[in-house]
């Protein structure tokens, strides 16, 4: 590969998406690295004041400052944007600030938000506790009722933003006719794609605008470093988006972004080898609890819709046991899985969500969402599925199942 070639959409947009996850956005320098080079630079010299001039007025394309531009991050920003489809993208310091950023970078006061109630605790706090604070008003809705999201609609809604599948119900969202709806109406769709990545589900596919990820869970995968992308089209990403990022500076550091890069290499492999280890763990569970939700089991009542979105159903599920004792006993009994409420690592991992990650949600809102007390999320890692489940076995009878 030639040193620019990574950049050549003319090309890179021909390559497969497993080419892609290797090698587009790469950018090499005069020295002809292999492996992108790590720019641990805040700012950037000009040969005269004139080039600087001109790079401030957009007229030059160099760089100016690394919370504006950095060859590294650039190059994870074109690299997930040929992934997902989209025109451009925006890499941000956390998952959060992905989206509290693809959020209020385009909302402002007397705009109205429809969001899919089942969501991430820190999601839910967003539409529910900080947009109102900006006079932002939202409908939460079950994101599964195609009808619920037109009669959501007001005349002052501009976004929709969902999860599918969502954290940690595995709630499934139409994404063809959510997306349909929206656009037809004007609306802006912002979906969250963090447990799926562009590996298995592409939302701008089925007309989705902006596609927003904890980049921390599956395209790193290993539990190294935080980071989030925005994804969207080029208008909506230097327009809309960037003047947002470059004033608040929600940026990536280039070392997480260089992580994040060889995190991609391996993404394709890694979550297909989880996704099927999860549906066998997922299969021995099943009759053992009292209610599992996986979205590539037949039992889940949206399993068609998921699969004929999604290419593989991922590594994380969610499943039921009677109450908060039980969960608890059950987790202090794990001996291989760790007990984390990361998700999209290469190790197994397991949480009780209603004290964890949704532990800022109130009770009502969490029972709204179907959180319940005996709810534990397990997030299925690279291990041989046979001793996660010879642990899960252990631990399902010490705490009495």
């Amino acid at each position: 590969m030639k040193r620019t070639t990574g950049q050549d959409r003319s090309i890179t947009q021909k390559w497969r998406p497993a080419t892609q996850a290797v090698r587009a956005g790469t950018w090499r320098s005069e020295m002809g690295e292999t492996s992108e080079a790590i720019f641990l630079t805040s700012g950037y010299a000009y040969d005269n004041a004139e080039t600087a001039a001109a790079r401030f007025r957009g007229e030059d394309p160099g760089m100016t400052y690394s919370r504006l531009q950095n060859p590294t991050v650039a190059m994870l920003e074109e690299r997930i944007a040929l992934m997902d489809g989209a025109e451009a993208c925006r890499v941000q310091a956390t998952g959060m600030a992905a989206m509290t950023a693809a959020l209020l970078c385009q909302l402002s006061a007397g705009d109205h938000v429809v969001a899919g109630r089942a969501a991430f605790g820190s999601c839910r706090w967003l539409v529910d506790q900080l947009l109102p604070r900006f006079g932002i008003t939202s409908t939460t809705i079950d994101a599964r009722d195609n009808a619920q999201w037109e009669a959501a609609i007001q005349p002052n809604t501009k976004v929709f933003f969902f999860e599918t599948p969502a954290n940690p119900t595995m709630d499934i969202v139409d994404l063809k006719a959510v997306c349909a709806l929206a656009r037809a109406r004007g609306i802006t769709t912002v979906v969250d794609n963090a447990f799926a990545t562009s590996a298995l589900q592409r939302p701008i596919e089925w007309g989705a605008d902006v596609v927003a990820y904890s980049a921390t869970k599956m395209m790193d995968g290993q539990g190294r470093v935080l980071a989030g992308a925005v994804s969207g089209s080029a208008q909506f990403i230097n327009d809309t988006l960037l003047p947002f990022q470059r004033n608040t500076g929600p940026n990536l550091s280039p070392f997480n972004a260089w992580v994040v890069l060889k995190g991609l290499e391996t993404l394709d492999l890694r979550i297909k080898r989880q996704s099927e280890n999860s549906v066998k763990v997922g299969q021995f569970l099943e009759g053992r609890v009292a209610k599992i939700n996986h979205p590539g089991l037949p039992s889940h009542p949206q399993h068609n819709l998921a699969m004929s979105q999604m290419d593989a159903a991922g590594a994380i599920f969610s499943f039921e046991v009677d109450g908060r004792a039980q969960a608890h006993a059950l987790l202090n009994a794990l001996q291989l899985i760790d007990i984390s409420n990361n998700i999209g690592d290469s190790r197994s991992l397991m949480c009780h969500n209603a004290s964890t990650t949704h532990y800022s949600v109130s009770a009502e809102a969490r029972a709204e969402m179907g959180v319940t007390e005996g709810m534990l999320r397990l997030n299925v890692g690279l291990e041989d599925p046979d001793d996660v489940i010879e642990d899960l076995d252990q631990a399902l009878k010490a705490a009495g199942l």
